[in-house]
């Protein structure tokens, strides 16, 4: 079994040394052992956790849902279902957030249509939309499911 150096095991990761640091304080990387001079060295273990809870994010998953299908992967009773209905409950929410990018989009256009040439910025109709447009719920909701507000 290979040991590796915080560094080490970022490298091989691709992550910064403070993404493992981060990943073991939420739990997703268990404790490491420590070398006689206090290194952290991992396991090879280690660096499939951390390469499925990076490939869990490429996915749109959020680091507590990847938590999550971490768990049901080292369950000895969990089924395969559990996994599926985490699936579908992402699915479910990709396909509301498409909705809300479309609507985005074609406020744009709209805006980005009716700017007016060498106005004063006081004229510019997306200042003025955003001005006057409380947050949307979607927008709250994202901030709630710890995502970008």
């Amino acid at each position: 079994m290979e040991r590796f150096k915080i560094g080490e095991l970022a490298s091989a990761a691709g992550v910064s040394r403070d993404t493992v640091r981060y990943y073991e304080r939420a739990g997703l990387l268990p404790s490491p052992d420590r070398s006689g001079a206090g290194y952290r060295l991992y396991s090879d273990s280690d660096l499939l956790r951390l390469k499925f809870v990076r490939s869990s994010q490429g996915l749109g998953f959020t680091l507590a849902e990847a938590g999550e299908l971490l768990a049901l992967q080292t369950s000895d009773i969990a089924g395969a279902s559990a996994a599926l209905q985490i699936t579908r409950d992402k699915i479910r929410r990709a396909v509301t957030r498409v909705e809300e990018l479309n609507q985005i989009r074609a406020i744009l256009e709209e805006l980005a249509a009716a700017y007016p040439t060498d106005a004063p910025t006081g004229d510019c109709p997306m200042l003025a939309f955003i001005s006057a447009k409380p947050p949307t719920a979607a927008a709250k909701t994202r901030k709630a499911e710890g995502g970008t507000p």
